[in-house]
């Protein structure tokens, strides 16, 4: 397939990877996916399953007879849809980068794929350890090097192919010390890279709610060149009870002139990636300048000349709808768990002998059970209860609201009052919303296209489940009947509670609820911000050397070199006057922010590498330090703030802080802190960043 347009510039990649950890796709559900990208305007598939064992756990074994027969199958297959196929590798797991035999190994595997008639590849180095082995290091001055040259010589060796892509390490901005625009690494990969190598990027974080034009600017900035979104908005590898299927959305079309181009790593079941992919079809038809499309998304649209995401969405479940009632992919009867057969309309799915004659039952016999169509409410209803990773659909966000409603106005169910006819009919309608959810999985569960409810029943059901737990309770809130068992029993079904020991885990710690996506009061321990005190001081050491015992390198290397505030938060140096504050919980001090107002005078104390125009504009030291079971960042937040007030009022017009780049945390928390930002310092040792805010 030709990689420039009739305009002579680059084509822009747009497509599927296939990169997440689980069970790979099968080979004739790639083939359909393929067609699906033919006839929706996507060009591009990249081949990355994290769980193909020769893709990257043996990335040296060459492939099979049958298997290469098999890959060349689907690389032809691929081209038959001009669909450009995308060979990836993921050598980093294991490969030392200095060996010669290793970059001959990695090259005859690509002259193996290239054979079967691959003209496209990618090296991925993301998920892996960041440290070089003693040979690496002698021979590269950072594993950002190493990994560019192995893949400039691939690239080269491969004959500079007109698709070769490069997954970094550092794929997305919190992956970056200190931030994108200083993150040495990153300035390896733009400078050193081959300008005919693409850079793989997934935005702000690994899975991103949101991609701004600024931010791949930055980035576009320090790499050289426009990069490749691998977008994870659909990614569930990494959580069992959730699937997306909301629309693409919050990446605006004004990116589309910035980038290189957008592959979606999506769902691991196969069928219900139809949204995710149908809708990034629809936002790559958009192009950026004026709000102008490149295609019309349907003939009776109206002009709004901007992508709707809900429009997209619209569109794609009215295609889906149409294929959930085909019967061209293999299906069967599918069971439910016994304990979801409850009444008539939980009856499983059957496959019928329509030569048979249909028994007709008699008089005040129990009518015949028939399952009503699917409709297009109710996919745009399951879409709404799985929708994206950082916000529910709009009816699961209204289903939630009003159960809080419920529960929290309890009394006006238990006794007459002027809320009494608002609850009742509340209740109702969330009884409503129950039944539709259990009337949608009862026509999922007999669509004609089987295939795709295999995907999604795991989910249809936990969610049915859910909800009929939530009814079950708010009927017993408005004394509608005995109380449910379901609810009330002290030796319940295992359907009635979630989550197995994993969910028993997350429910014990401090922090469980803090990130659901509809917020409810926060239920969480009362911390305690005081002024510091002389008695304090072996409490707060203890704090210090817990976090520098929690770290993930526990050698006396981790302490050198020592910082000025390593002094502070040991108690070697005392904190200035009114410029000290512990953080305290249930269980003690678990934090502590210190300040010297004029760190100049104890820098003569412990040896420093801090400069005179460093502590002419920034005079103040702070040292923070929050211990791990303080999960909310609130109370770490108010600790600094209330720190930098102190200052203020001392006179200070300047404070920095030293961190080392291991202590990933407190970078984290520094950068989203807003004031602070790295500054540089010519004499400061190797591993340590200097942060600072004028005041």
């Amino acid at each position: 397939m030709s990689e420039t347009a009739h305009t002579g510039r680059r084509v822009f990649i747009s497509g599927v990877v296939e990169g997440f950890y689980g069970r790979p796709w099968t080979m004739e559900q790639r083939t359909e996916l393929f067609k699906r990208e033919q006839k929706w305007g996507l060009n591009t598939y990249l081949y990355a399953p994290k769980d193909d064992y020769k893709h990257r756990m043996y990335w040296r074994d060459l492939y099979s007879a049958e298997e290469a027969e098999r890959l060349r199958a689907l690389i032809s297959a691929a081209k038959e849809h001009d669909v450009n196929f995308i060979y990836a590798i993921s050598p980093g797991l294991d490969m030392t980068f200095s060996n010669p035999k290793e970059v001959a190994a990695l090259n005859r595997k690509l002259d193996q794929v290239r054979a079967l008639g691959c003209t496209s590849f990618s090296l991925l180095f993301d998920d892996i350890d960041a440290d070089m082995c003693p040979a690496d290091k002698q021979a590269f001055s950072s594993f950002a090097h190493a990994q560019v040259a192995i893949s400039n010589e691939v690239y080269q060796h491969l004959g500079e192919p007109q698709t070769f892509l490069f997954c970094p390490t550092d794929y997305c901005a919190s992956f970056c010390t200190p931030n994108v625009r200083q993150s040495s690494y990153l300035h390896t990969v733009g400078e050193k890279l081959l300008p005919g190598i693409d850079v793989l990027w997934t935005g702000p974080k690994v899975v991103s709610e949101k991609i701004s034009v600024e931010s791949i600017e930055e980035v576009s900035s320090v790499l050289k060149r426009a990069p490749i979104i691998w977008d994870n908005i659909h990614a569930n590898d990494y959580d069992p009870q959730r699937i997306f299927l909301g629309p693409y959305k919050e990446r605006p079309t004004e990116l589309i002139p910035k980038l290189r181009g957008v592959l979606t790593n999506p769902n691991c079941e196969f069928y219900p990636n139809f949204v995710a992919i149908h809708t990034l079809a629809t936002w790559c038809k958009w192009a950026a300048d004026g709000g102008q499309r490149d295609v019309e998304m349907a003939a009776d649209e109206d002009q709004d000349a901007s992508y709707s995401p809900h429009k997209a969405l619209s569109l794609a479940l009215t295609d889906w709808l149409q294929e959930f009632m085909t019967t061209d992919q293999p299906g069967g009867p599918c069971r439910p768990p016994a304990h979801l057969k409850k009444d008539a309309s939980d009856e499983e799915p059957m496959q019928t002998d329509m030569g048979e004659s249909l028994y007709v039952p008699g008089p005040n016999e129990n009518p015949l059970y028939t399952a009503a169509p699917l409709t297009l409410d109710d996919l745009r209803l399951l879409s709404d209860l799985f929708y994206l990773p950082y916000e529910h659909g709009p009816t699961a966000r209204t289903m939630l609201q009003e159960l809080d409603w419920l529960r929290k106005h309890s009394q006006a169910a238990a006794a007459e009052t002027d809320q009494t006819a608002e609850w009742r009919t509340r209740a109702q309608q969330f009884d409503d919303m129950c039944d539709a959810v259990v009337q949608m999985f009862n026509r999922l569960s007999n669509a004609p296209n089987q295939s795709i409810l295999y995907d999604l029943y795991n989910y249809i059901c936990d969610i049915k489940s859910g909800v009929g737990l939530a009814r079950a309770y708010v009927k017993t809130l408005g004394r509608r009947g005995r109380p449910s068992a379901q609810v009330m029993c002290s030796d319940p079904e295992p359907w009635d509670f979630r989550g197995g020991l994993s969910g028993e885990f997350q429910r014990m710690l401090p922090g469980h609820g803090n990130r659901d996506l509809f917020r409810q009061p926060a239920a969480t321990a009362v911390y305690c911000i005081r002024p510091y005190c002389p008695e304090d001081k072996v409490e707060v050491q203890r704090v210090y050397r817990g976090m520098q015992e929690a770290g993930d390198d526990k050698t006396p290397a981790m302490m050198e070199p020592p910082l000025l505030s390593d002094g502070l938060s040991a108690g070697e140096l005392p904190p200035s006057p009114q410029c000290a504050l512990v953080l305290e919980d249930d269980f003690g001090i678990c934090g502590y922010a210190l300040a010297l107002v004029d760190a100049k005078l104890s820098v003569t104390k412990l040896q420093g590498a801090l400069s005179d125009s460093l502590l002419e504009e920034f005079p103040s030291l702070v040292a923070v330090q929050v211990l791990p079971r303080v999960s909310d960042p609130s109370p770490a937040k108010r600790l600094l703030t209330q720190l930098l007030s102190c200052l203020r009022s001392s006179g200070s017009k300047g404070v920095f802080c030293e961190l080392r780049e291991c202590d990933r945390r407190m970078l984290d928390f520094f950068s989203k802190v807003g004031c602070f930002q790295p500054v540089h310092v010519g004499s400061l040792p190797q591993g340590v960043v200097v942060l600072a805010s004028s005041l």
